[in-house]
């Protein structure tokens, strides 16, 4: 599956939310998505969460 069609799916998926559900469950499913989108690259080991939260907490900077 090539990044124009999951852009596509993902740009119907949320115009979909955002029609059924306004405003609140268009910002909901971004929210998600965001979520799901940190958790695969977790899993597929291309990001650790663990200097993610310490860049966050301010214990590390990023740089």
């Amino acid at each position: 599956m090539s990044m124009t069609v999951v852009g596509i799916a993902i740009g119907a998926f949320v115009a979909f939310m955002s029609f059924s559900f306004g405003l609140w469950g268009f910002l909901i499913s971004l929210l998600f998505m965001g979520v799901g989108a940190l958790l695969g690259r977790a899993a597929e080991g291309k990001l650790d969460l663990r200097s993610v939260l310490d860049a966050i907490t301010g214990r590390r900077s990023s740089s």
